[in-house]
């Protein structure tokens, strides 16, 4: 086998973990496809040679078309701030195949993911290929053109930003069982029982599609808002998203609205809804 076919056949191995990778640094499902097959191309066109470590040059040519697309998309203003989501890693509850479980033991809340897409890319790759993916920083500051010591410091930046991110606490389990209860709240009319349920400082994020996002805090707010989407009649069914207990919202058989939930301490502390159906609808493609 050449070079070209170890190098290719590895990329089809490792593509859920690339994938990934990609996702977490892009925070768009589409783009980190994109970069996976930008980086097969690439291979494809140049492969490497005499690689002692073939996945880990993988890792760290993903992560390079990553920054660029990244760089690129600064340039360009895309996702002005607040009003887009980053795209939610799905998996059905009832599915546990290798792919899935490739995405999920990769996988940050989504709370975290949301701050990722905020920080500048230096800070998000360094922070990514380090404490998600365990690459050394002698390797990121080759990718970002800085010293050892400046990649650390920029993985230390986006470390202290994501400490104010609450992460899902408990199993999966307990996670649903708040919010069923949720749920079952909602549909019964009952705001004190829903208001229960909620943690003192919620925070509800919303993405409608063509900036029509919105943010609520407390939770007698985001109680009001939710009676509004979680009606008697609506056909409400459990995905995972990033690894956390979420649920769909079916309209005439389709998907609609997703919704993300960060349960912490048996309360719901965020609340990620995702309203733009045609976007909506992609995720389940």
């Amino acid at each position: 086998m050449s070079e070209r076919e170890q190098a290719l056949q590895r990329l089809h191995d490792q593509r859920p973990r690339l994938r990934a990778l990609a996702h977490h640094i892009l925070g768009s499902a589409v783009d980190a496809e994109d970069a996976v097959q930008e980086t097969w191309l690439r291979v494809h066109r140049s492969p490497p040679r005499a690689v002692g470590n073939i996945d880990a040059w993988l890792t760290t040519a993903v992560a390079h078309t990553c920054l660029d697309l990244l760089r690129a998309r600064r340039s360009r203003r895309e996702y002005p701030s607040g009003t887009r989501l980053p795209d939610p890693l799905l998996v059905a509850d009832h599915r546990s195949g290798p792919e899935e479980q490739a995405l999920l033991s990769d996988s940050v809340s989504l709370a975290i993911q949301a701050v990722l897409t905020q920080l500048d890319p230096a800070e998000r790759v360094a922070f990514v290929l380090h404490d998600i993916f365990a690459v050394p920083f002698d390797r990121i500051a080759a990718l970002l053109d800085r010293t050892p010591a400046a990649a650390r410091q920029s993985a230390s930046r986006a470390r202290r930003r994501l400490r104010a991110a609450p992460t899902p606490e408990g199993d999966l389990g307990d996670q649903r069982v708040v919010v069923d209860a949720f749920f079952a709240a909602a549909r019964r009319g009952d705001f004190e029982a829903l208001v229960a349920q909620l943690a003192p400082d919620i925070v509800l994020r919303a993405d409608a599609g063509a900036g029509g996002g919105w943010e609520i805090h407390g939770p007698r707010d985001t109680a009001t808002r939710a009676l509004l989407f979680a009606r008697p009649s609506s056909d409400v069914r459990p995905v995972l998203v990033n690894g956390a207990a979420g649920a769909v919202i079916m309209f005439g058989g389709q998907p609609g609205v997703l919704i993300a939930f960060t349960v912490t301490n048996e309360r719901i502390a965020e609340i990620y809804v995702y309203a733009d159906r045609e976007r909506v609808a992609g995720f389940f493609r």
